[in-house]
């Protein structure tokens, strides 16, 4: 399978309902287009039908018939997108894919696991969950095939491919991508309250201080629940501020166990975020106390930034998903996004993102793997997000695709100096850690547990 493909049905020509879909999927030169009228699209005279090429996929064989299972913890509305992004491939190789995402994605994985009722793909949101897998259950997920790994050495940093391997052994290419550290805010209330978008952490706690002071809507509103993975916001907060606090090598060794979770340097991290997070003076402006964050949806936690009743609200760049159909988000919009700052002379981010594991290597399955690891499918998935919440760290995705002011900011982010980004910590960790017992600990510290304690249990339940 080549780049910058163009599209057409084999035996007849396909109509693309999505001029800028079809946009980039087709190039601008090439052969006979293969299809005379297709029987389709009323008068034939709407511009936004337009044939594709499907030659290139004829290298996957015949697949007409056969179905993918997917099964993923993206769910509405990020599924509709990305339901929306295969249709080239579904067109042009007659594969049906079979699409299902949960909110308990990591339980009833292992579940299925367990009881042998395996998807044929699935979207791992953690490396540290490969790793369990691959450790716990070594024959599940099944090696990726030449042709997808040849999309991964060609459009990715060698560090993704890293993410996606077991002890020298490639498994899942890199899906989506995201960039963690922003702190979204109204620019309006901004301007007019007169307050200044912080450069350090502490002129941050000083804003924070201020508006605190001032009386009316407190500084911060967080959530963290999200079902089965409830904590997991928490987990990010807490890694971009060891980023922060205690710098990139010690987050390296924290994330690797080389030093123990309860380490001194992880200790003042969460005391760190405490301060904001555990501040019956600074949190959960609009939501209750300190302990509603713990029952507070992700989702919806931020959304006070738009009615005066929340400040600032710290979330990845997948957050405009989350913001009600007609959100501007831009600089002078309804809501924009700073970059959660540190010490103002080094800038870490946070990054994460899905990966691609296939518990099946039948053609149709192999296929489907390649085509999400090409930078076809980055960005098929591109122009299918017009509304934005959705980058990719394939270096074949053409900025010009992104639509969104907002992820303009996170593309440009994602691709600068990789050595101050780090992927997330919590997905790196095992997956009874990250996705375990790091997520429960959250919870347990918000609702009162101490800091030394959390951490303690965390740090019993690795075992090297």
């Amino acid at each position: 399978m080549t780049s910058s493909i163009r599209i057409r049905k084999r035996g007849s020509a396909a109509i693309v309902a999505t001029a800028a879909l079809a946009l980039v999927l087709s190039a601008c030169s090439g052969g006979d287009s293969g299809g005379g009228d297709s029987g389709d699209g009323g008068d034939g005279g709407d511009a936004a039908a337009t044939e594709i090429d499907c030659a290139p996929y004829e290298e996957f064989g015949d697949l007409e018939g056969t179905t993918v299972s997917v099964y993923t913890s993206i769910v509405e509305p990020e599924s509709d997108t990305q339901i929306e992004s295969y249709k080239p491939f579904t067109e042009c190789t007659g594969v049906e894919i079979a699409y299902e995402g949960s909110r308990e994605f990591e339980a009833q994985l292992l579940l299925r696991i367990q009881s042998n009722t395996l998807p044929d793909i699935a979207f791992l949101p953690q490396p540290g969950l490969l790793r369990t897998i691959v450790a716990e259950y070594p024959d599940a997920i099944k090696p990726a095939p030449e042709a997808t790994t040849a999309m991964v050495e060609e459009y990715f940093n060698g560090a993704w491919k890293e993410y996606g391997s077991v002890d020298g052994t490639f498994y899942a290419a890199p899906l989506g991508s995201n960039v963690k550290s922003f702190v979204w805010y109204s620019p309006s209330m901004f301007e007019e309250a007169g307050y200044e978008v912080p450069e350090t952490w502490d002129d941050m706690m000083a804003l924070s201080e201020e508006i605190a002071g001032a009386g009316g809507a407190l500084p911060w509103c967080a959530g963290v629940e999200s079902g089965d993975a409830t904590g997991w916001a928490g987990t990010d907060f807490i890694e971009d501020v060891v980023l922060r606090s205690a710098g990139i090598d010690v987050y390296d060794q924290w994330v690797t166990h080389e030093i123990p979770f309860n380490d001194p340097a992880i200790v003042e991290a969460f005391d760190t975020a405490g301060e904001i997070l555990k501040n019956p003076d600074y949190v959960n402006a609009g939501l209750g106390g300190v302990d509603s964050i713990a029952t507070t949806p992700w989702g919806t936690a931020g959304l006070g930034v738009l009615d005066g009743t929340c400040w600032m609200h710290r979330a990845a760049n997948f957050y405009a998903t989350q913001l009600p159909e007609g959100t501007n988000v831009a600089p002078d919009g309804d809501i924009w996004a700073f970059y959660l700052p540190g010490d103002g002379e080094t800038s870490p981010v946070l990054v994460g993102g899905e990966f691609t594991a296939a518990f099946a290597d039948r053609p149709e399955v192999q296929a489907f793997q390649t085509y999400l690891a090409s930078a076809d499918w980055a960005n098929a998935k591109a122009i299918a997000t017009p509304d934005g919440g959705w980058i990719s760290a394939n270096q074949g995705l053409e900025r010009d695709n992104l639509t969104q002011e907002f992820d303009l900011l996170s593309y440009d982010a994602l691709n600068a100096d990789p050595e101050a980004q780090r992927f997330d910590g919590s997905d790196l960790m095992p997956g009874n850690v990250g996705a375990g017992t790091f997520w429960t600990g959250i919870v347990n510290w918000l609702t009162g547990s101490s800091t030394e304690d959390v951490v303690d249990t965390i740090e019993a339940s690795w075992q090297d």
